[in-house]
Order: structure tokens, then C-alpha cells, then sequence
């Protein structure tokens, strides 16, 4: 099945003029879905113009107006959810009962969450006497959204909404490898009411998003990805001085104690690591396990992992999908004949699945890696698929310090039933993130983001719209006043 895939300018749908010709591809089948021309510099400038007009009538008009249009767009995305979930499974290859789930409903919420809050964005106040002062939280003006391809529409609510509800206008730039559910969000916003202008989609690889980042019209730049992409915008960013938040990597630690129940653990530790094929950067990569638990934790996750059903991924009951393409798998391969030939085991999986009539799909098996040590290049980079690294630790105090040496910072988990020790843990593992006795739960109230070199700044909560507002201090002198002059 074919899909149109073009940039959204100015409330419309227009095809790329850049020189640069993609081909989009299902990765469960290698079939091509879909080709585009990535922006060219004029339709970049013609995306930041409208967004420039479009956000000063949106930040003029009532919070609650606003809250109003997102609330309607979030209801819109609901009643397709079902259409836009099966947009999802063909352009990331993730399994359809995830994408059903998860990926609309969780950006419906998001756009619900800040239209809620539209109109509660509000300043302070304070009486000295001889006067007072107030603080206004004003809109920053345009910003750059840009999205990685694990969960395309997600992203881009997660970050449009609370930017949108602050009154900026966004351009969003998707992944050349997801690029086809952006433009439909386009079309939501513009349906439930927004002002053309105030979301635009440019579609392309790194032309487009170097030229948001470095652009004078462009306010602030939000990104979800790698940590060296993000270094990059970074750099582009730095000149202006512009607002930067990035939503990096992370090779996060699952902390299992000796009172916990291993079959307990051992599928929270699978849910850790292979939900959405392992392509989810908070995954709890990095499993370590008591040794007095060790074996029976180990011998649980390989029984279940092994059942795993990896398949097409329109098939309800499959439970692993496609990896995003055939280059990726390659990627992770690699780093599992690296952990073999380093002398870990490979206890299950560890190759590649041929899924009947998908011969040309990019299937991994689920993959578990036991006697790994700290130092292995498994246990210390981001792989991005299903593959667990399981270690053995003995105390508190030594596996803290282990799960601290690591150059990322997103998030990590712990299973115990002591709960004084959880918060202990939790207070001393170095994330943006902690789960206790569970893992992945996101809420939109809860601030996500990371620690070192796995970002800067806060996606959701409260927090984000103070990454989305500038503050303003007015004061009024209310006495007569002796002036020096």
C-alpha cells in the first residue's frame, strides 16, 4: 500500500522540492510504502514565514480558545485511532496491538494533558508597598520540534502539545524513516481549528533539521535522538544562543535484589528490554541481578524469552516486530558477535528470524546476553534492539556505583520488596528517570528527560511548559519617589 507523503506548509500539503529523493520502506516486508523529496531551502523559508505570522494570531488568542482547538484535536486522533495505528505498524514495523495501545492514545493524552493546562499558565505577584511586581509566562515565538522514528506520532504530540498550549508555533521535522503520520497530525490541528501556520511539517534528513537549528527565526529546538545528533544541534544552536532540549540515549540500569520474585523480575525485565523490538531509548538494558537469585532470574527470562513470538507485525498475536530496517539490523547483529567473540554467552536468540512471507523483513530474535562484565562494549553502548545484558552483583553499595558508570543518564528501574532500599536506590542512581517495581509507566504529569549525556531539559509535566514559556518581570512604582537626578 502506498501512502502520500509530503511537507505541511502554511495549513496545506505540498510536495518536497529538495534535490534529495527518499524512499520510504515497511521494514517487516522491504516493500517500498512511499517516496518524497526532502524540503528545499525555499520551502524551509516558506515554512518559517507562515509560522512567524501564524504564531503571533495564535499567541493572541485566549488560553482557553487554544485549549479548546487541542482538546478537539486530541478527540479527532482518538476516533482514528485505529487508521492511524496501522499507519504507524507499516512505517516502523512495530507490532499492530503496541501500536493500537499505545502510540495514538498516548499522543492523544499528551494534547489533552496541555490543553487542560492552556489556561493555567500563569505568573506571580508580589506587594513591596511602595510598589508590586508581576511576572508574565510568555510564548518563546517558533519552534523547532524534531522527532526520531521509534514512535513518530507520540513524539510529535509529545512535543507540539505543550508548545502549541504555551501559544508558540512549531515546525516539526520527522524521521526521513517515519515520515508519513506528522503530516496527518498536520491535518488534525488544522481540522479541529488551529490557524494555519502554527504546526508546519517539513519532511527530509539532516538538511532540514541543521537549517531549524541554526535559523534566527527560530526560537527554541526540541530533539529526540542520539546523543552525537544532539551535540550537533548543539553546535548549530549555539551562535543565537537559542533554547535547546534533547531527549538523548540511554543504557539504563534494572537493579533486581535477592528478596525479589524471580518470575516477577524476570518479566519485568523482559518488558524492560523488549517492548517496541528493544527500540525504546529508557529501556532497562543493563539487567543486574543478586547472585543469590541469579540462576533462578536467568533461567526464568530465557524460558519466557524464548517463547517470545516474533512475526508480522499485523498479526495480533505477534509480540516482537520488525526492526526499523535491514541496515539496523545489522547494527545489532554486530554488536552480538561482539559480545561472543568478547567471551559473554549468548544464552537465547542472538540471529535473525525469517518470518514467513516477510523474507525480506528486518526480524531479530529477542536476545539475552549473560556473564557480561562492566567493560564489555554490549554492557556500555546503546545497541537499540532487543538485546538484554544480564550481570551479577553482590552488594548495594556495588551496584550502585556500577550502574553509575555509564556516560548516560535517562532512566533505570528496581525490584525489591524493601522499600526503604528502593528509595535509597532511587536516590542514588544517577537518571532523569527511576521506576520502583515496575518499568516504562509514563504518565504525562511525570517530567522525562535525563542526566549526562542523555539530554538536556524535560519532556512532559509541568515542567516542559516552563521550557516553552520566557518570563517576564514587571514592576509598577504605586509611590512618589526621591530620584538621584
Amino acid at each position: 500500500m502506498g501512502y502520500a507523503i509530503d511537507l505541511f506548509i502554511d495549513g496545506k500539503r505540498v510536495a518536497g522540492e529538495g534535490e534529495t529523493e527518499f524512499i520510504c520502506r515497511n521494514p517487516a516486508t522491504g516493500g517500498e510504502i512511499g517516496r518524497f523529496r526532502e524540503a528545499s531551502p525555499a520551502q524551509i523559508e516558506a515554512a518559517i514565514e507562515s509560522a512567524t505570522r501564524a504564531q503571533k494570531e495564535w499567541a493572541a488568542m485566549p488560553a482557553e480558545e487554544r485549549g479548546r482547538i487541542l482538546r478537539k484535536a486530541a478527540n479527532l486522533l482518538r476516533a482514528r485511532n485505529d487508521e492511524l495505528a496501522r499507519i504507524e505498524v507499516a512505517d516502523t514495523g512495530k507490532p499492530i496491538t503496541e501500536a493500537l495501545a499505545v502510540d495514538v492514545q498516548t499522543g492523544a493524552d499528551a494534547i489533552e494533558h496541555y490543553a487542560n493546562l492552556a489556561g493555567s499558565i500563569a505568573g506571580e505577584y508580589q506587594d513591596f508597598g511602595y510598589g508590586f511586581y508581576y511576572t508574565r509566562r510568555e510564548p518563546i515565538g517558533v519552534c523547532a520540534g524534531l522527532g526520531a522514528w521509534n514512535y513518530p506520532l507520540q513524539i510529535a504530540c509529545w512535543k507540539s502539545a505543550p508548545a502549541l498550549a504555551a501559544g508558540n508555533a512549531m515546525i516539526f521535522k520527522p524521521s526521513e524513516l517515519t515520515p508519513i503520520n506528522a503530516v496527518n497530525l498536520a491535518e488534525i490541528y488544522c481540522e479541529a481549528g488551529m490557524p494555519a501556520g502554527v504546526f508546519n511539517v517539513l519532511q527530509g534528513e539532516r538538511n532540514p533539521g541543521a537549517a531549524l537549528a541554526a535559523h534566527p527565526a527560530i526560537e527554541k529546538v526540541s530533539l529526540t535522538g542520539s546523543a552525537p545528533t544532539g551535540r550537533k544541534v548543539m553546535e548549530a544552536a549555539s551562535p543565537r544562543l537559542k533554547e535547546v532540549s534533547l531527549e538523548l540515549g540511554g543504557k539504563s540500569p534494572l537493579i533486581i535484589f535477592e528478596d525479589a520474585d524471580p518470575e516477577h523480575a524476570a518479566r519485568l525485565a523482559m518488558y524492560a528490554n523488549f517492548l517496541t523490538q528493544g527500540e525504546i531509548c529508557a529501556n532497562g538494558t543493563r539487567v543486574f541481578i543478586h547472585s543469590s537469585i541469579y540462576d533462578a532470574v536467568l533461567e526464568e527470562i530465557v524460558k519466557r524469552t524464548a517463547t517470545l513470538k516474533v512475526g508480522a507485525p499485523d498479526n495480533p498475536d505477534t509480540q516482537i516486530g520488525a526492526l526499523i530496517s535491514e541496515d539496523h539490523l545489522g547494527v545489532v547483529a554486530g554488536f552480538v558477535d561482539r559480545a561472543r567473540e568478547a567471551g559473554a554467552n549468548i544464552v537465547c536468540g542472538g540471529s535473525r528470524v525469517d518470518v514467513p512471507g516477510h523474507n525480506k523483513g528486518a526480524f531479530f530474535a529477542p536476545t539475552v546476553i549473560a556473564d557480561s562484565t562492566d567493560e564489555m562494549e554490549h554492557v556500555r553502548e546503546e545497541i537499540f534492539g532487543p538485546v538484554m545484558s544480564v550481570l551479577k552483583f553482590e552488594t548495594e553499595d556495588e551496584v550502585v556505583a556500577r550502574a553509575n558508570q555509564s556516560d548516560y543518564g535517562l532512566a533505570g528501574g528496581v525490584v525489591t520488596k524493601d522499600l526503604v532500599r528502593a528509595h535509597r536506590v532511587a536516590a542514588n542512581i544517577q537518571t532523569g528517570m527511576f521506576w520502583i517495581n515496575t518499568y516504562q509507566a509514563q504518565p504525562m504529569q511525570i517530567p522525562f528527560g535525563g542526566y549526562k549525556q542523555s539530554g538536556i531539559g524535560r519532556e512532559n509535566g509541568w515542567d516542559v511548559l516552563d521550557e516553552y514559556t520566557q518570563k517576564k518581570s514587571v514592576f509598577v512604582q504605586m509611590k512618589p519617589e526621591d530620584l538621584p537626578f
